[in-house]
This record gives structure tokens, C-alpha cells and sequence, in this order.
């Protein structure tokens, strides 16, 4: 699962290394949560645009957003037979920028630890990504999205059982954003772990647990000193009702 993630990229950097063809401007965030705006890129009619939608994705036949539990991550292995998913990876694929995100790496007694993860050369990575458009009875419109997920590869097994389906190199983000000449099976082998020894992780300190958490510091790596701490003053974490995981969180249903 991805359930947080942080996003620090000026917008020139986004314009420079994704190839969109308007400016979004987009503050600096360290702590994104699920139903929260964020950036997505995809191509339409013929240019690449970055939009904000919501994160939390809503298949266009929902009569409810309400009524319908919180997509934040499509699974890869099963997206193609989905009926929420199917469509968008066929039509509606996009590119969520980032800078890194957040899992919880659970200890042998159920402590949790968070740990910001990132590529091991620091460049901004491109999420693999659905979207749809809902429609509502009054004809309003929101967009909404999705991170494909996959298996982890060997660092981050050690952390968490899944990650985000990172796109890799220029071509993998043209060929994914494609959906006129890259068809669903060719689309789903680009959603793969990355090859061992891309990718690195810290822990972070505890304050990343609140929603509302925001600022560089929460990515700052804690001294051994304060990660011994840490472990020390952990306990099990209790799972939390999914209904939950955007509360207050600038939802726009």
C-alpha cells in the first residue's frame, strides 16, 4: 500500500522532467494523504497536461461517492479485471510525480516504525497512476485517482509487502501516458518492481502519524540515538477503520 507521500518539486523541475505542456503551480508537501488534491499528468488530445484531482479514485458509474470505500491504490497483478479499474488502465492512465513516501516498517512485537523511502540518487519519482472522471447529478465534474502498486523489490521487502509501481526512464513514462498505441497488456508490464539497489529508506520521526502533520522535518532521518529511542518507546499500532484514512482532509465529497 501507499498511503502517504511527499511531493517538493518546483514547478519548473515538474515542467522540465514530466514534458507538460501548462503550468501547475503546486506548493511543496511532505505529508499527502488520501483524499487530498494532488498532481496527476496524462495526455489529452494529443498534449500532456498535470491536473489536480482527488486522491481517492471513483469509477465514473458510482451513483455515491459516499457510499463507495476509499481507492487509493490499484493492485497491478488484478487491475485489468477490476471493474473499477479495467476501463482506466485501458484509457485513462496517468503519471503521479513524486518526491518519496511513507510505509510503516513493523517490528518482530508489532511496533511500528515510519520510514520515508526514496530512490537511491534522490531523483523525483513517476507513480504509475489511474484516473477517472465522476459525474454527479447536477453535472459537476471531479477527478480522481489511483497508485498502481506491485510486489516490493528487495530493499523495500524489508519494510513493507507492497510499493508504488515506479515508472523508469522517459520511455516507460511515454508509453504508459499512451493509451492510443499502448494497449492493457503492454501497459501492465510496465508496472514492475524497480531492479534491486534503487532504492533506499530512513526512519522518520512519529509525527508523520498525524494528518496534518507538514514541513521538511518530517523527512529528516532520525539519529541513531533518537531511533533507538524510538524503537524503544514504540508500541503495537492498532489498525484503524478505512473510513478514517482521510478525515478533514479537504474532501471534495
Amino acid at each position: 500500500m501507499c498511503g502517504r507521500y511527499a511531493y517538493i518539486l518546483p514547478p519548473d523541475a515538474m515542467l522540465a522532467l514530466f514534458k507538460i505542456f501548462n503550468e501547475l503551480l503546486y506548493p511543496p508537501r511532505y505529508n499527502i494523504v488520501p483524499t487530498q488534491p494532488i498532481v496527476a499528468i496524462w495526455e489529452q488530445q494529443g498534449k500532456r497536461t498535470g491536473q489536480l484531482v482527488r486522491w481517492g479514485f471513483v469509477p465514473g458509474w458510482v451513483k455515491d461517492p459516499r457510499d463507495f470505500p476509499l481507492l487509493v491504490n490499484a493492485r497491478a497483478e488484478s487491475m485489468a479485471e477490476k471493474p473499477a479499474f479495467r476501463t482506466a488502465l485501458k484509457h485513462r492512465r496517468c503519471v503521479i510525480p513524486a518526491s518519496g513516501y511513507y510505509e510503516w516498517m513493523k517490528g518482530p512485537d508489532g511496533s511500528k516504525q515510519p520510514c520515508y523511502i526514496t530512490q537511491v540518487d534522490d531523483r523525483p519519482m513517476a507513480f504509475a497512476g489511474l484516473y477517472s472522471t465522476w459525474v454527479g447529478p447536477e453535472g459537476e465534474e471531479v477527478d480522481t485517482a489511483a497508485i498502481v502498486t506491485v510486489e516490493p523489490n528487495l530493499e523495500i521487502s524489508s519494510v513493507y509487502d507492497r510499493m508504488p509501481a515506479i515508472l523508469r526512464g522517459e520511455d516507460a513514462v511515454d508509453r504508459w501516458l499512451d493509451t492510443r498505441k499502448v494497449g492493457t497488456s503492454e501497459a501492465r508490464l510496465l508496472a514492475v518492481p524497480p531492479p534491486p539497489g534503487t532504492m533506499k529508506y530512513h526512519p522518520v520521526g512519529k509525527a508523520i502519524g498525524s494528518s496534518t502533520a507538514e514541513g521538511p522535518e518530517l523527512i529528516r532521518p532520525l539519529t541513531p540515538e533518537e531511533a533507538a529511542v524510538a524503537k524503544a518507546e514504540a508500541k503495537p499500532a492498532r489498525r484503524k477503520k478505512a473510513a478514517s484514512a482521510g478525515g478533514g482532509q479537504l474532501d471534495l465529497f
